[in-house]
């Protein structure tokens, strides 16, 4: 069976606070009872049967594992409200208690909750690529490994046979090309798998243009693996790097991400690594093309796109520039003596990414980012120390459950627990769940990043980091600005509750250090960024290379991390009134303007980080909420409370597609299903906009599909995935389906209940 692992040492892993928040699986043939191994093998068969009607995995077997060893003891009976029932304090504090009773259980002994943040389709492929061209793959993967990894993908094959960006989306050329690629790297045929699924995969490909058809992204890793050619791949400059840093494409101007992978790809593009061509690289040049491959005009396939893949179309201009690189530039450079300057650019180009990944204990910011910088590592250097460091931390990004295997996006233990303590603390049952939360309160204290980036941060492009708190672990170090404000209002609600239950509160020094940290984010408009401040214009955005992805290239404000920064300031504001008193209460103001500006003129706000309007809209309503808005006073809340009841579905909850997202229109969920989750940011808004002030009805038919959908465990369902990113990718936080039912219930005790 396979066993999770928390907060443990291995070989070539270094780290600042002893592994706090470390999570990897490891497969052990002597784990378990026969009886659990055969309901391991059951829940396996039952995704299978049902995978085309429910995408989304439920997180089973970490759920099983963790509940055998933190047994949470007797709950009370589960509740049911019928719906001529009024809801009682009753029903909504024995559903609260059976719910983080049952959520307890899955706390880890360093304190976090670990949970999948996986569901994209891309993220996978790259790493069986790299580690089969670097002769890698048997050494990391043991035979377990590649069958839960084969498991997966064919698990989230589409019934037409193509695979999506990601497990709920439609069939795309980009994820198709490299999920049956990864299957065959993997030891599948051509005509294996259930139904000849390998098949009906490559027939898709054939049928919407072949693998020629990939978008840019793609075409990197099969040029690496030896599929394709270079020379159909537009230019990736490594010389970008040293161009002025105000030149408006500097890749120190980009957002983190993109800057990151920038600087790996264009290294292994300036180098032209392919890896061996093998007999299988031979017959996959055969199975996925329409024509035979030395007949194929690389020019042109450098343009060609298959039309499910493009989101986001280059503009002519941008067409023209690429142009002229691929035509002019790029054989310019790769001349003497201009060689010399790409040669100079390519070393500087790898002092980055020694730098990041020593500054992030060889974790990387995120999982494409990771394996990038380790093929470039081990293409610059096979038999490094690095290589082997980097090697040690590819378990950090495994995810298994019932589906199979699949690549986290970088985790999100902080993010995850920030929220789970706000959720028990909102209950005001804290007396009940001391052990709990004082376990939280030490694993947020031991994730506080303690020591900016090293060296000259203007140089490497970095933002200070001292006393911010990440998305996921100290180690891994990347500051993030919400996630700061999330750990600051944790450590603060904290601090007001006694430390004989909870533990000693945070030194103030540290706090502060997480207040300079969100100061500095703010940007010109009132608004805060993610990662880093920003430092370029929106109208690059127009140069993006990513035909499937938006909004990837700058750092910009969003309501979501502007509203945590609002709140976090807001409430340190209260209990330090002295401290930099003038600079929070400008900076608050601002936010708060900044946050009613962008208000749409339905009364919503666009969500970046989940699913959709409905996550952008509690964002914003508990921001401003937290700085004094009320219904009386605030046109907007009034507006936001128009735009929700306007979405409220005939069963009482609320349900939004992913779809929203992309269309950027908001779109019920098919069937007019109600998602829990979404359910409970919607109740979440009204209780804090004061919506049941005027009429309470709509809270308490949203609060009885919470409270009837709880299971019999304490446990809620999963449902569809609610978190995003970039306009189309969508991630899973199967953590969410626990934290918000009980964070909307506590609240809804607290503030409508009780009122």
């Amino acid at each position: 069976m396979w066993k999770l692992k928390i907060a443990e040492d291995g070989p070539w892993l270094i780290t600042v606070n002893n592994h706090v928040g470390r999570q990897h699986w490891e497969f052990d043939p002597e784990a378990g009872t026969p009886e659990e191994r055969s309901h391991v093998e059951w829940l396996r068969q039952e995704f299978k049967k049902n995978r085309f009607r429910v995408k989304q995995s439920s997180d089973l077997l970490m759920r099983m594992q963790l509940r055998k060893e933190n047994p949470c003891g007797p709950i009370p009976p589960l509740v049911k409200v019928k719906e001529t029932e009024a809801v009682t304090e009753e029903a909504v504090t024995t559903t609260l208690r059976r719910g983080i009773s049952f959520y307890s259980c899955l706390q880890t002994r360093d304190g976090h909750w670990p949970a999948e943040s996986a569901g994209s389709l891309f993220f996978l492929p790259p790493l069986v690529i790299t580690l089969y061209v670097i002769g890698s793959l048997n050494v990391v993967m043991t035979l377990e490994h590649r069958k839960e990894i084969i498991r997966y993908i064919y698990n989230h094959q589409n019934e037409d046979g193509g695979w999506g960006l990601h497990i709920e989306g439609d069939s795309s050329m980009l994820c198709s090309v490299l999920n049956y690629i990864t299957l065959r790297l993997l030891g599948e045929g051509p005509g294996d798998g259930e139904d000849m699924a390998a098949a009906r995969g490559r027939k898709w490909i054939l049928d919407h243009g072949g693998l020629v058809a990939i978008p840019s992204f793609g075409t990197f890793w099969v040029a690496v693996l030896g599929v394709y050619e270079w020379a159909g791949c537009n230019p990736l400059l490594p010389e970008l790097c040293l161009l002025p840093k105000t030149f408006p494409i500097h890749p120190g101007t980009m957002i983190c991400s993109g800057r990151l992978g920038y600087l790996a790809m264009s290294y292994i593009y300036g180098k032209r690594f392919v890896g061996p061509v093998t007999r299988l690289v031979e017959e996959l040049k055969e199975e996925l093309y329409n024509e035979p491959y030395h007949q194929i005009n690389w020019n042109k396939a450098r343009t060609t796109i298959a039309k499910e893949d493009i989101y986001n179309p280059t503009p002519i201009a941008q067409d023209l520039i690429w142009g002229f690189l691929y035509h002019i530039a790029e054989p310019f450079l790769t001349c003497w003596p201009f060689s010399m300057l790409r040669e100079k650019a390519l070393k500087v180009a790898m002092e980055h990414i020694h730098y990041e990944d020593e500054n992030s204990r060889y974790i990387g910011m995120a999982c494409a980012l990771k394996i990038l910088s380790l093929l470039a590592c081990w293409v610059e250097n096979p038999n490094s120390e690095v290589h082997k460091r980097h090697l040690a931390r590819v378990p950090d990004y495994y995810w298994i459950a019932e589906d199979g295997l699949k690549i986290q996006s970088f985790g999100s233990q902080l993010w995850d627990t920030a929220f789970a303590v706000q959720a028990i603390i909102s209950s005001n049952l804290t007396d009940e769940y001391g052990p709990t939360l004082r376990k939280a309160h030490d694993f947020i204290k031991a994730s506080q990043v303690q020591h900016n980036p090293s060296g000259n941060l203007t140089a490497m492009y970095r933002h200070i980091s001292k006393g911010a708190w990440t998305f996921t672990t100290q180690d891994q170090g990347w500051q993030v600005s919400d996630c700061t404000a999330e750990g600051l209002k944790c450590a603060l609600l904290l601090s007001q509750i006694p430390p004989d239950l909870v533990g000693e509160k945070m030194e103030k020094e540290q706090l502060y250090d997480a207040v300079n940290v969100i100061l500095s984010y703010q940007s010109n408009k009132g608004g805060f960024p993610a990662w880093e401040p920003q430092r370029a214009y929106r109208f690059l955005e127009k140069i993006s290379s990513t035909e499937f992805f938006e909004a990837d290239v700058v750092e910009m404000e969003y309501v979501e991390c502007t509203s945590s920064a609002m709140q976090g300031l807001a409430l340190f504001r209260k209990l330090y009134p002295k401290h930099r008193r003038s600079e929070i209460d400008h900076c608050i103001s601002r936010a708060v303007s900044y946050i009613e500006e962008i208000q749409n003129l339905d009364g919503s706000w666009y969500g970046n980080w989940g699913v959709c309007y409905t996550y952008g809209t509690w964002f914003a309503v508990k921001g401003l909420a937290a700085c004094g808005k009320t219904y009386r006073n605030s046109p907007t809340l009034r507006k936001a409370c128009e735009f929700l009841l306007s979405r409220q579905l005939p069963n009482g909850g609320w349900g939004e597609s992913y779809l929203s997202c992309r269309n950027k229109v908001y779109t019920n969920l098919e069937g007019n299903r109600a998602n829990l989750v979404q359910t409970a940011w919607a109740l979440l808004s009204l209780s804090n906009a004061g919506q049941a002030e005027v009429d309470a009805c709509p809270i308490h038919r949203g609060i009885k599909v919470l409270i009837n959908s709880q299971m019999e465990d304490g446990d809620f369902p999963q449902q569809e995935i609610t978190g995003a990113f970039f306009r189309t990718g969508l991630l899973n936080y199967s953590a969410y389906r626990n934290i918000f039912p009980i964070w909307a219930l506590g609240d809804y005790r607290r503030h409508v209940l009780g009122a």
